[in-house]
């Protein structure tokens, strides 16, 4: 009989409160501060310190770790928050409720920069793979791929109503695209060093980039075609100047803030100055005042020459009267913002500021903490602070309490008492670089310092009470003595330290005065010298023998009375780091730096089996309650769960981002925590879904064959493709997992439709010939549907985002089969957005062999005819419902102009105060404005890629037929060529731009 174990899920995650690889920036409301805790996003409410919303994917992975962050401009148009991730997906999240609302792929290494156009309709991200990818987020599908950059996208900014995007990248030159067009406007250099940074104030009037320069550089903005005669005429932008920066470390960040009156500018290291925008009047005063000091001071040198007989040219007039204003009269440096821990990213508040202040300035640091400070013409004060809800550094240790309902956690210099269930902080008690810690009974706890002292902690009061010096050297393991029935008694404890002894400690009580209630003291009984440094120590249930593991790659076990020798566990090539005996007292494991567990025989100390457990060192091991299951975890970031008996590995649960230091197991075995250098607490249940062996293997090889599919041959020793041309165009999505297992099933439902056919086909024709027939069967596979039907909800099912590169990967055999259901699904209205972009794909994929293949010409023809009635039945459609809201938009403004006059007159007589009426009217533009951009976005949309696909008909049509170039003369079509572009090649070699 095949043995079957439960399966162990992760439940939760905490700890962690702003990762250092990712940014931070406002939801779009403006009340919440998004910040990135590994995998995850959460939401802060500043002023109660609390997460209000959490933002988690269905799975956890180091490769999900978030690395930028973005949200629509304003909650009035689109409530969405996007997440660029290591893997180089791209998620949509819903900022009220914190659902996943699409998940994006197109990047082949991880996401760097991601900015929402301020429409909210589109979404233009960067990556590793130095490509720009623009995302219709109303469609979830990709637009166009731009390709250009040399290295990184550091960041991306919309210009001219999103028009025009501007990249930078650290290949030290920023990129100005025309998204109309689809290529490269401008080409702009002069950064000396790799370029971090960049923003554009509200009003467009400037471009301000941070690179590793000493100096920032100021870019004025082109505002129409007919500005100045000194522009270039494909130019947008043009130097203004150069800041000089007060910090010599390189840029990370620069933002402006919600009204451009500031720009912050964020270094790599603990500071953020923060310069003062001067508007057009005050910069030219500010101009005429330095032009006036330059004046007395020619004068002044004029004076002092002509004692000497020489002549100074004066100053021209008109230099006087009408400066020309230079980049220092706009910008002046305000203040300088010193935190105490590196900086890692900083976000303006979109909201008002507090009275008196100039803006609200929000920032993430490197130790695990949110930062909020106010900003004002004097000083910047710090306003928030959120840190409680996690260390400063990695945990070094965790432990839970005999009824497991409390979880203590240790780190470089404070302790923090934790509910498991719920991962609420409930106590943060400072203290010293903890190493390793022990409850005592639900009231007391210790804890081991690298320096050597033993920390007594009160839980109930969360005080330090006691700190005893108990070693010469760092503390490694604190191991409570059990009583003679197993259980967790309060007879003492023993510490294994650095210092090569191992001491024996029992409790004691003392009161201290009469109004004092008793406090835990420790008193050293006995000491066991040893000749090497001492690195773990293990007691066996019934406390007849302890382990300790020496630095000489040895274990030696003493009974426990006597302290005599009782054996000696050898084999491991470098040092035992940790170890752990079973309940029954039969076996110990151990696990060392050389990456191997080894499970040993209490009774004579033979090595019943080495495992190579880990590829990296082996940190903590422990065995579950009662039984012989073993957790293990290491430096390569994962906890594996393994049978001591049979020697088989039966489960890998990933998640951590960094080395895992320490794990603990509850009493009864239902779940694990885990801690880690990432500086996150997790939590690992026990569910009642079964796990078999032999099944968990199948899926570690599926994973194995996952993983090559995703490093494909294509990109697995870097790019192979050649350079990118300046400014080309690429197709947006890329092939995953995902897209080839689209691709398989609809080759599968074409094949299964075929063989249907078939079917239906022979019992017609046998009714024909017999007169009589069975009762044909169907397919079950399809459901009751019938072939046409089964196939279009397969291709429904895919993903917008995966159709693309599923459609690339079917054969021309199965993209001829496919083509010829698209005439009958264009008769469902629904669907006809979706048969116009299938036909498109298989168009522009397949437009030679179709050229040359005489039974696609009846095809074609037909679904130019078919298609163009209802792409034309659909731009009516739409625009009838776009007239319609053009008539509800102008009866709401009439009926808000009644309602303000009512209003008012109510207000007169003491029925309804001001603010009553501001809400009334707040209320009725925030609907309105939340319908009319996704509305006309959508349309857009839609209009644009149905056209599109009826003009790509009509050229392969005259193509088939002729063999010739075409002319079109409809006036729709016309019109998408304006909208959309799109490259074809003839037989002849002709490139057809449309």
């Amino acid at each position: 009989m095949v043995k079957a174990y439960l399966r162990y899920e992760p439940a939760l995650t905490f700890g962690v409160i702003a990762s250092p690889e990712s940014n931070v920036c406002y939801d779009p409301s403006g009340r919440l501060l998004l910040a990135a805790a590994l995998d995850r996003l959460a939401a802060w409410d500043l002023k109660r310190g609390l997460p209000s919303v959490s933002f988690a994917p269905s799975s956890s992975s180091p490769s999900l770790a978030v690395s930028c962050i973005a949200s629509s401009p304003s909650a009035a148009v689109s409530s969405l928050i996007a997440s660029g991730h290591a893997d180089g997906s791209i998620r949509l999240w819903d900022a009220e409720t914190g659902a996943c609302e699409a998940t994006l792929h197109g990047h082949r290494s991880a996401a760097s920069a991601l900015r929402f156009a301020p429409s909210g309709a589109v979404l233009a991200s960067g990556s590793k793979d130095c490509d720009v990818i623009l995302w219709d987020v109303v469609a979830q599908d990709g637009l166009f791929r731009l390709r250009g950059h040399r290295d990184q996208v550091t960041d991306l900014v919309f210009l001219d109503s999103g028009k025009k995007l501007v990249s930078c990248s650290k290949d030290k030159f920023i990129r100005v695209w025309d998204l109309e067009t689809q290529h490269c406007l401008q080409i702009v250099g002069g950064h000396r060093s790799e370029i971090w940074s960049m923003d554009v104030d509200p009003s467009e009037r400037f471009l301000v980039s941070g690179s590793a320069d000493p100096e920032m550089r100021v870019f004025r903005i082109r505002q129409s075609v007919q500005e100045g005669e000194d522009w270039s005429k494909w130019d947008v932008l043009k130097l203004f100047g150069e800041i000089l920066r007060q910090s010599k470390e390189r840029v990370a960040t620069v933002r402006f803030n919600r009204n451009g009156s500031l720009v912050a500018c964020q270094v790599a290291g603990k500071t953020a100055d923060i310069y003062r925008v001067l508007d057009e009047s005050e910069a030219i005063r500010k101009a005429k005042r330095r032009m006036h000091r330059k004046k007395e001071k020619a004068s002044a040198k004029s004076m002092i020459a002509k004692g000497n007989g020489t002549v100074i040219d004066p100053l021209p007039a008109s230099d006087l009267q009408n400066p020309a204003v230079i980049v220092t009269d706009v910008f002046k440096l305000l203040q300088v913002l010193r935190a105490s821990k590196k900086i890692c990213s900083i976000s303006f508040s979109p909201g008002s500021p507090p009275r008196g202040c100039l803006a609200t300035l929000s920032l993430s640091l490197n130790n695990n903490t949110l930062e909020t400070y106010s900003v004002d013409s004097e000083k910047v004060s710090k306003m928030y602070s959120i840190e409680m809800h996690g260390h400063r550094s990695d945990i070094r240790s965790v432990s839970l309490n005999s009824e497991d309902n409390l979880l203590m956690s240790t780190s470089h210099n404070a302790v923090k008492i934790w509910n498991p269930s719920t991962g609420d902080c409930l106590r943060t008690i400072e203290s010293g670089y903890g190493l390793c810690s022990a409850f005592v009974g639900n009231r007391f706890a210790l804890v081991g310092t690298k320096s050597g002292t033993l920390e007594i902690i009160d839980i109930a009061s969360g005080s330090l009470t006691e700190v005893i010096e108990a070693h010469a050297g760092s503390i490694r393991s604190i191991v409570p003595i059990p009583d003679e029935d197993g259980t967790a008694g309060a007879r003492g404890f023993v510490t294994g330290s650095a210092d090569h002894d191992v001491k024996f400690w029992e409790y004691q009580q003392v009161q201290k005065s009469d109004n004092d209630s008793k406090q835990l003291t420790v008193t050293n009984m006995r000491t066991l010298k040893m000749t090497e440094d001492v690195l773990a120590v293990s007691i066996s249930p019934l406390g007849k023998h302890i382990a300790v593991a020496l630095l000489d790659c040895n274990v030696k076990v003493y009974h426990m009375d006597t302290l005599k020798h009782f054996l000696n566990l050898y084999g491991h090539k470098l040092p035992v780091l940790c170890m752990d005996i079973s309940s029954d007292g039969a076996l110990i494991v151990t696990g060392s730096a050389d990456k191997n567990l080894k499970i040993w025989g209490m009774d004579f100390g033979d090595c019943h089996r080495s495992i190579f457990a880990h590829s990296d060192s082996v940190m903590d091991v422990k065995f579950v309650y009662r039984t012989h299951y073993i957790f293990s975890v290491g430096k390569d970031r994962t906890v594996k769960y393994w049978d001591a008996d049979k020697f088989e590995l039966l489960l890998t649960l990933e998640g951590h981002h960094a080395e895992v230091w320490c794990l603990t197991i509850s009493s009864r075995g239902d779940f694990i925590v885990t801690g880690s250098h990432d500086r996150s607490i997790r939590r690992w249940d026990r569910t009642e879904e079964q796990l078999f062996i032999e099944e968990e293997k199948e899926k570690r090889l599926e994973e194995t064959f996952e993983a090559d599919l995703d490093n494909d041959n294509e990109y697995r020793y870097g790019q192979k493709d050649d350079a990118p041309e300046e400014g080309s165009v690429g197709v947006p999505g890329r092939k995953t997992k995902e897209t080839v297992t689209s691709a398989d099933a609809i080759m599968d439902a074409l094949d299964t439709a075929e063989e249907e056919l078939k079917r239906l086909n022979q019992h017609k024709q046998e009714e024909q010939n017999n007169g009589t027939a069975a009762k044909f069967q169907p397919n079950v596979i399809m459901q009751g549907q019938s072939p046409s039907d089964y196939v279009l909800n397969v291709v429904s099912s895919i993903r917008p985002n995966d159709l693309e590169q599923a459609l690339l990967a079917l054969p021309f055999s199965d993209a001829l089969k496919l083509m010829s259901y698209l005439k009958e699904w264009s008769m469902v209205p629904s669907k006809v957005e979706l048969v116009c972009r299938v036909c498109l794909v298989l168009l522009q994929t397949h437009h030679n062999q179709l050229t040359t293949t005489p039974a696609a010409r009846s095809v074609l023809t037909e679904l130019k005819d078919i298609l163009y009635s209802r792409v034309k039945e659909c731009k009516d459609t739409i625009g009838f419902n776009l007239a319609a809201m053009d008539h509800i938009k102008m009866h709401l403004s009439v009926t808000r102009k009644q309602n303000s006059w009512r209003s008012g007159r109510s207000c007169r007589n003491g029925q309804i105060g001001l603010t009553g009426m501001r809400k009334v009217k707040r209320r009725k533009r925030n609907h309105q404005e939340k319908v009319e951009p996704w509305a006309r976005a959508k349309q857009d949309k839609n209009v644009v890629l149905l056209t599109s696909c009826v003009v790509v008909l009509n050229v392969l049509v005259s193509l088939v037929n002729e063999g010739t170039e075409f002319l079109i003369d409809e006036c729709d079509q016309k019109n998408a060529f304006t909208s959309s572009s799109f490259f074809l090649s003839n037989q002849s070699g002709h490139s057809c731009s449309i």
